[in-house]
């Protein structure tokens, strides 16, 4: 197809040609070269422009200017894609739990501003109205996508096929030498085929597997099928649009994608599910029986901390832990209630209010099944029991002392109106007839509710005597040899009839006999028909009319409910944590604008549980202080309102010490101490921390293509990509998983590369045995802002004589300290500034059962002068060869003579036609056994 060079044009048309290709027609042709037509036309082929910079402002002009978002809610759980035009970064939100106010869903909407907003057919209906109100409400477009585009699998795979994974700057095995006709040639064979694939576009099969290990370097989706299936939803819809708008078709490939983030929300700390796994925030127990599919929670932060009595109090916990806010002013409000509920002279108070909350059941839910209409008695005495104990609990508000600058007694004081509660309660109480609706399985009434129902009532408890009285009638008129008894019965929805016994002829093929003149629905049955009636349905449609005008009534105070169920779940966390605190004497913290980590006696809030004994320890960070950042001394104000002067003043702390010494329980409570309330410690003076990122444990699996290493690698580079200068990087022997050469260059690049970062540099908090660091070219601890900690331990000195080696090193000094051949070691667990050169794995090993033999010849390799160098070298040799025998050593010596003589001789010396005895005679000689 031809297509003309675009010119300066206004008005023009678009039409079709002969040729079926797509033609500009010209209708008023001008001079000005300024006003150029922005729409362009690409149809296979090369599109002829005028100029360089018209054909760059024109392809841009024809990406997606639109902010997309794709999400779906299923089971209480959300997730979410959008992708950003300007930046062209696709930002991911993991599957979290969503509340029934669908905050965390107003939260992304808000944030991302989205013009078009993709869900799934299958999402939830409240979901999508929340999506629909907020899109109408900025003018953008909703839909509702199949739920087929929102599948794991496929976004996986979509997600697999952007360039940003799939291509990598690899070098090709193209043999550049092959002649320009054998390219053309028709492939001989399918190797050929797939030779040639290889050499133009690259192995699809290599692409896809450097794409799954590169996924998780930028966001862990990998287990969230809600987010997989939403970003597999929103590059679908962003490939179509480019299609359309540029009539390109090159698919999800095609899609210009430079970057995938998480999404961070406003005012949450960002720490994804490998952080909550490494640091035990939560630990799933399986139940003991495989035929049973549930969990407990195990020994974890959330679990020593969870104490809440009621349904929204354990689901707002779960809400904080997963996404702690970063709020100095809300986490001084809840600073300032904990601190209330633990005064001594409220202990009492906080006690019998949290009992009142355990009174409680979920009202919501009950309000729901309301709205429904399928409330059951069960749920009407749940709504009373709420507004009984809402009563108590606004009293048990009153007794607090202090509690004035409580912002949730505040809160609750404000929600908790006495006579809403009291309407509610008397009125359910009043109507509801709780025994007479516990026999009969249904809600049923009170008596002197309604005078119509009274008097159904008062007919169809008297109906027995009614029934007496005409079964006497009847039995005058009825032979006795026909029925020796009658009686007159009432069925529901059937009416009035007449029963007599079943005679023995009547269950033959004539069947009952009937008299004449008469049958079982006489008059007498059709007048009381008349007369009396269903008596059972009209009461029953007659309750149903009095509880739903109840219903009505009680629903007209939903919102208030809702509120006051809010507040109540926010005190129950609150009486939750200082419950704990109590308990395992936690302190408040101070928190600051400033940067800073400083923490006095901290430990560990699960290790000192299980531990008989636990050695606190202090610990001193500052963020944004990377390498050419000024150093001064760091002054700030303590809790006591008093400045504090810190010398040392980095952003990065490296431990080292001897193995199982405790440094992972030390970095663990450095990240676990930011998220709680009140702290294990005596004293902390914290900065907010808006991110945590941790190499500390590795889920290995077989579903996954990655080694144990690799998924280290995507740990530290999801760290190294997203962190900031108020987060948080712990680090726990990164590089273990490699050549200890290159595990070590890892390990002193990514702390290089942070504190080249300056000012942005993050608190970093590593630990490591790689020994060989410490040196002034490498990791200096006189050239580098870092601090060096060195876990302390206590050896006993054996019988026997062994080496002296340096147990650490310090700015100031050195220390020194014998290492026997049967020495022991006592772990002291306490953290001193210093770095130390050995980790004592040889003693370790022993104290875990390791034999002897072995550990005794580690020692004697290790105490060699040359064993490092040897050893580097990989002459392993002479590491061998140092216990063999005398005649051992001789025998070895002369076959390497005789090797030597073999390799000596010259074959080229011989003569042609020498015999073969001159041969003989030289072998002989070679092997020294000539006469």
């Amino acid at each position: 197809m031809r297509r003309d060079p675009v010119k300066s044009r206004t008005p023009c048309s678009i039409g079709v040609d002969d040729n079926d290709g797509i033609i500009e027609r010209v209708d008023e042709p001008s001079d000005s070269e300024e006003i150029q037509s922005r729409k362009k036309v690409r149809w296979e082929g090369s599109v002829e422009t005028p100029d360089e910079e018209d054909t760059g402002e024109e392809s841009s002009s024809n990406t997606v200017e639109k902010t997309c978002l794709a999400a779906s809610c299923q089971f209480g759980r959300v997730a979410c894609a959008y992708y950003d035009p300007t930046k062209c970064t696709v930002f991911v939100f993991e599957d979290s739990p969503e509340n029934q106010h669908f905050d965390l869903t107003k939260a992304f909407l808000e944030q991302a501003c989205p013009d078009v907003v993709l869900t799934s057919s299958k999402a939830d209906d409240n979901f999508m109205d929340v999506c629909r109100d907020h899109v109408d409400g900025s003018g953008g477009t909703f839909q509702v996508r199949p739920h087929k585009d929102f599948l794991p699998l496929k976004g996986r795979d979509r997600l697999l096929s952007l360039r940003l994974l799939s291509e990598l700057p690899v070098v090709q095995d193209r043999d550049d030498n092959v002649p320009e006709s054998d390219l053309a040639s028709e492939p001989r064979n399918a190797y050929d085929f797939m030779r040639r694939r290889r050499e133009l576009g690259g192995d699809p099969l290599l692409q896809k597997w450097n794409a799954s290990v590169r996924l998780a370097n930028f966001a862990s989706v990998e287990s969230s099928p809600l987010c997989l299936g939403s970003v597999g939803a929103l590059l679908d819809y962003l490939a179509r649009a480019r299609a359309v708008s540029e009539l390109d078709d090159e698919g999800v490939s095609g899609v210009e994608v430079r970057n995938i983030e998480p999404l961070p929300l406003l005012n949450v700390m960002q720490i994804n599910a490998d952080a909550l796994f490494s640091l035990q925030i939560f630990e799933d127990e399986n139940h003991a029986s495989i035929h049973s599919d549930k969990t407990k929670e195990g020994l974890s932060l959330f679990g020593i901390l969870n104490g809440t009595k009621t349904t929204l109090g354990r689901s707002l916990m779960r809400e904080w832990f997963l996404r702690p806010s970063v709020s100095l002013d809300v986490i001084s409000m809840r600073h300032a209630a904990v601190e209330c509920f633990v005064r001594p002279d409220n202990i009492t108070t906080a006690t019998a209010m949290h009992g009142h909350l355990q009174g409680t059941k979920n009202i919501p839910r009950t309000l729901a099944t309301m709205k429904s209409g399928k409330a059951k008695v069960s749920d009407w005495q749940g709504l009373v029991r709420f507004a009984f104990h809402a009563l108590l609990l606004r009293d048990s508000l009153a007794e607090l002392n202090h509690a004035s600058g409580v912002g949730v007694v505040r809160k609750l004081l404000d929600a908790l109106d006495v006579s809403s509660l009291r309407e509610i309660g008397n009125a359910v109480n009043e109507t509801i007839d709780w025994e007479e609706s516990t026999n009969a399985g249904r809600v049923c009434v009170r008596p002197h509710i309604d005078d119509e129902l009274d008097n159904l009532k008062h007919v169809y408890n008297g109906i027995d005597t009614v029934l007496s009285k005409v079964a006497t009638q009847i039995s005058a008129t009825i032979p006795p040899d026909y029925a020796s008894s009658l009686n007159v019965v009432y069925f529901p929805q059937l009416g009035f009839l007449v029963c007599v016994p079943m005679r023995d002829e009547w269950q033959g093929e004539a069947g009952i006999a009937v008299l004449d003149g008469w049958s079982f629905q006489s008059q007498e049955m059709h007048d009381m028909d008349i007369h009396i009636g269903d008596l059972h349905p009209a009461i029953v449609d007659r309750e149903i009319e009095i509880v739903q005008s109840l219903q009505e009534r009680v629903l007209g105070f939903a919102s208030e409910i809702g509120h006051v169920c809010d507040v109540c779940a926010e005190l129950d966390c609150l009486l939750s944590f200082a419950e704990a605190s109590r308990s395992y004497d936690y302190r408040r913290p101070y928190m600051t604008e400033d940067n800073v980590i400083d923490i006095k006696q901290g430990r560990h809030p699960l290790q000192e549980l299980v531990a008989d004994t636990f050695v606190p320890n202090d610990t001193f960070i500052v963020g944004g202080m990377g390498t050419g950042v000024a150093v001064d001394d760091l002054v700030y104000q303590d809790e006591g309102g008093e400045e504090e002067r810190q010398p040392e003043r980095n952003s990065v702390l490296v431990c080292t010490g001897a193995n199982a010494c405790g440094k992972i329980a030390l970095i663990q409570y450095m990240a676990q101490v930011s998220g709680l309330n009140f702290v294990p410690a005596e004293s902390a003076t914290l900065g907010v921390v808006d991110k945590i990122f941790t190499r500390l444990q590795t889920k290995e699996s077989v579903s996954k293509v990655q080694s144990a290493f690799m998924i280290d690698l995507n740990q530290v580079s999801l760290a190294l990509r997203n962190c900031t200068a108020r987060s948080l990087v712990l680090l726990d022997e990164f590089g273990k998983g490699t050549l200890s050469t290159d595990g070590a260059g890892l390990f002193c690049g990514v702390l290089v590369h942070l504190l080249a970062t300056g000012a942005f540099c993050p608190k970093v908090v590593a630990s490591t045995h790689f020994h060989e660091l410490f040196r002034e070219e490498l990791l200096s601890p006189y050239m580098l802002p870092v601090t060096f900690l060195h876990m302390q331990v206590l050896l006993a000195a054996g019988s026997e004589e062994g080496s002296t080696v340096p147990e650490s090193l310090d700015d100031d000094e050195a220390s020194t300290a014998r290492i026997p051949s049967n020495d022991k070691i006592t772990y002291l667990y306490k953290a001193t500034h210093g770095y130390s050169l050995h980790s004592h794995a040889i003693t370790c090993a022993e104290l875990f059962g390791v034999p002897r033999r072995v550990t005794a010849r580690a020692r004697y390799v290790s105490s060699l002068t040359a064993a490092s160098e040897l050893l580097a070298k990989h002459e392993i040799c002479q590491l061998l060869d140092e216990d063999m025998s005398v005649p051992e050593r001789q025998e070895l010596e002369e076959a390497e003579e005789v090797c030597r003589r073999f390799l000596a001789w010259d074959l080229s010396e011989g003569v042609e036609g020498e015999k073969s005895a001159s041969v003989r005679d030289k072998l002989a000689e070679v092997l020294g056994r000539a006469d």
